[in-house]
């Protein structure tokens, strides 16, 4: 299975941001000492973005901006992150790592992107850290390559996916699902092909039953060439933002349930990472290792 990892690009934030860039590093190293062991895991450096990628779904007075660092204060402030060229660099090959994890799919079966899930971000800005649409490009690049015609996105994280569904609001050729938390962020949620909101405190039991149903009707509704999944560590019970109480083993079979229903309905899966916000960085490489070793059948 191949894997783009984006972490050298991750810089360093500024003490107490509450995004935990060290993440990348470290589900890396995991990784890697899986691979060493006997995981079938093969580490490929993912491309930055081209600006054609880029402009097939973002508006190109917005990129312009991201690019020269010309953001206004109120879009910097929307993203979350401070501008630098760094930001740059690590948006680009983070939304890269996704293109390349969607064609590696398309050949391999499956395939991820230890990075990304940046389903903020819409046609002209970014939000929530997230600075271009990682996801939303893959899919127009896999479109635009002749590849695909139909794709799903299967959005995850305990964060309704609003760019996504803003990006495509008006396009058949992809569907949007999201399963996520009610009354969290975003406060503007932009309608999905299929959302199933849950409420705040929602267990194992009380996801993986709607999740089910809804992954039925996104397979059946959009007859899917490819599936892009985002595998949010952020429903985790310890997570300080995601305010649903999902086990770890509960994680594990949403994901065993989201790569079972690619792998019946024949449809090449390619992962990204998503959110993931618990003081205890450890739980969150756990669950986002795991993720990956299920989806290399390990």
């Amino acid at each position: 299975m191949r894997l783009f990892p984006s972490d050298r690009y991750h810089l360093p934030l500024p003490e107490g941001h509450r995004f935990p860039a060290s993440k990348y590093g470290r589900l890396r190293r995991r990784l890697e000492a899986h691979a060493a062991a006997g995981a079938d895991f093969q580490f490929v450096e993912p491309h930055a973005a081209t600006d054609d990628e880029l402009l097939r779904v973002h508006d190109r007075g917005y990129v312009g901006r991201v690019f020269s660092g010309t953001l206004s204060p109120d879009e910097v402030r929307r993203i979350g992150f401070p501008w630098s060229p760094g930001l740059v660099e690590r948006s680009l090959r983070s939304t890269g790592a996704a293109v390349d994890a969607a064609a590696a799919a398309l050949e391999d079966g499956v395939a991820a992107s230890l990075a990304g899930g940046t389903h903020h971000a819409g046609t002209a800005w970014g939000e929530g850290f997230c600075v271009f649409n990682d996801t939303a490009v893959a899919a127009r690049e896999m479109q635009s390559r002749g590849l695909v015609q139909r794709v799903l996105i299967l959005d995850c994280d305990v964060h309704q996916g609003n760019g996504t569904a803003e990006i495509f609001a008006n396009d058949a050729s992809v569907f949007t699902m999201s399963i996520h938390g009610a009354r969290n962020f975003p406060l503007r949620k932009f309608p999905s092909s299929l959302d199933v909101p849950l409420d705040d405190g929602t267990g194992d039991a009380d996801y993986l039953e709607p999740l089910a149903r809804a992954l039925a009707a996104s397979f059946s509704r959009s007859r899917p060439e490819l599936a892009l999944y985002i595998a949010g560590a952020d429903p985790y019970e310890g997570d300080r933002l995601g305010r649903l109480r999902l086990t770890k083993a509960g994680l594990l079979e949403r994901d065993r349930m989201v790569v079972e229903a690619a792998r019946e309905a024949g449809v090449p899966l390619a992962i990204v990472c998503g959110g993931g916000y618990c003081d205890d960085i450890e739980s969150i490489v756990d669950i986002h290792a795991a993720t990956m070793l299920l989806a290399a059948g390990g």
